[in-house]
C-alpha cells in the first residue's frame, strides 16, 4: 500500500460522566466531539447510552420514555455537529423502534451529517446491576461494517466486546477499526477483591481482538459513581483506550476524569502487521464446523443432537 494522506487518519474517543439531564449529556458529548475535531480527529466515538445515566441498574417501565427513534433528536443534533466539524461520529442511542420494541443501538454518522448505518447490540447481558434484557430487544441486523469517509469501520457495543466471533465477523467484512462504546465498571463491594482482575480482563480481551484480527480497536467508557436503584451503584472505571493491530495501547484515559483521546490510524502499519501475522490467511475455514452450535461437549456415553 503506497503511503499517502488516505492511509492515515486520527480517531477520537470521548470519555465522559453521564448525569440525569439528557440535554446536559448531549451538550457534553458535543463539546467532546468538537475538542476531538480540533485535535484532528476524523471520526469520534461516544460512550454507550451517553444521553442518560446507566438506567439498567433497575427495572422500571417509565425509563422507556427516554428512548427515541433513529433518525431522531440525538442523531439530528449529532448530524449537524458532524457536518459542521467535518467529522464522523459513532453515536449510541436508546432506540425506540416501535411500541414495546427497544434497542441499544449505534448510529454511524458520516462527516456529511448523514447516517451511514445502524447497529443494534447483539449480546444482551443480565447481571446484577446490568438488567439489560428488561430494556433491550436483541439486535437483528447482524454484525456490520459500514463505509465511511475514513473507510470501513465497525461499531460493537459493550457486552459484545467479550465475544471473539463478533470482532472476527466485522473484520471479515473489511473493518479497519472496531469501535466499542461501553458502560462498564465495578460493583463497589467487589472492587477491592476483584477489581484489578476484572478491568485487566476487559482490557486484555479487547487487545486480543486487535491482535487476532489485525485491526485497530477504540473503546469509549464513562466515568463516575452512578446509583440508580436500591443497590450500591456502579463505579464506572473509565480507562478508555485505543490499541493498534499488535495490541499496543497507543492512547489510554484515566479511571476517573473526563478526557478526549486521540490516536492515529495507520493503514500501512495494519498492512504490515497482517503480512507478518497472517492469521486471516491461515484460518482453517474448512474445519470450523460447530462454531455455530451452543455447546459441543456431552457426558461420556451420550450424544448431543
Amino acid at each position: 500500500m503506497s503511503r499517502n494522506a488516505r492511509t492515515r487518519f486520527k480517531v477520537g474517543v470521548v470519555q465522559m460522566a453521564c448525569g440525569t439531564d439528557p440535554g446536559k449529556n448531549l451538550r457534553r458529548a458535543v463539546e467532546g466531539i468538537g475538542k476531538a475535531a480540533r485535535k484532528g480527529a476524523a471520526i469520534v466515538c461516544l460512550p454507550e447510552l451517553f444521553a442518560s445515566t446507566y438506567f439498567c441498574q433497575r427495572e422500571d417501565a417509565s425509563v422507556f420514555d427516554l428512548a427515541e427513534p433513529v433518525p431522531g433528536p440525538i442523531t439530528k443534533a449529532l448530524g449537524t455537529v458532524a457536518k459542521k466539524a467535518r467529522v464522523a461520529v459513532i453515536a449510541p442511542v436508546f432506540e425506540r423502534r416501535a411500541a414495546g420494541v427497544y434497542h441499544n443501538s449505534v448510529a454511524v454518522i458520516d462527516r456529511d451529517g448523514k447516517i451511514a448505518g445502524i447497529y443494534r447490540k447483539m449480546h444482551i447481558p443480565d447481571d446484577p446491576g446490568y438488567y439489560e434484557k428488561y430494556y433491550f430487544t436483541p439486535g437483528d441486523l447482524g454484525f456490520q461494517t459500514f463505509q465511511t469517509s475514513v473507510g470501513p469501520v465497525a461499531p460493537l457495543i459493550c457486552w459484545d466486546q467479550w465475544y471473539p466471533e463478533a470482532a472476527r465477523l466485522v473484520t471479515l467484512q473489511g473493518a479497519n477499526v472496531i469501535f466499542y462504546p461501553t458502560a462498564i465498571g465495578w460493583h463497589p463491594q467487589e472492587k477491592d477483591r476483584y477489581g484489578t482482575a476484572q478491568r485487566d480482563a476487559w482490557r486484555t480481551v479487547q487487545r486480543g481482538h486487535a491482535v487476532a484480527n489485525g485491526v485497530y480497536v477504540a473503546v469509549a467508557n464513562r466515568i463516575g459513581h452512578e446509583k440508580d436503584g436500591e443497590g450500591a451503584g456502579i463505579e464506572f472505571w473509565g480507562s478508555s483506550f485505543i490499541a493498534d493491530p499488535q495490541g499496543v495501547v497507543i492512547a489510554e484515559a484515566s479511571t476517573d476524569r473526563e478526557e478526549v483521546l486521540i490516536a492515529e490510524i495507520d493503514l500501512d502499519h495494519l498492512e504490515e502487521i497482517r503480512r507478518n501475522w497472517p492469521f486471516l490467511r491461515d484460518r482453517r475455514i474448512d474445519a470450523y464446523q460447530g462454531i455455530d452450535r451452543r455447546f459441543l461437549g456431552a457426558p461420556e456415553g451420550r450424544k448431543t443432537p
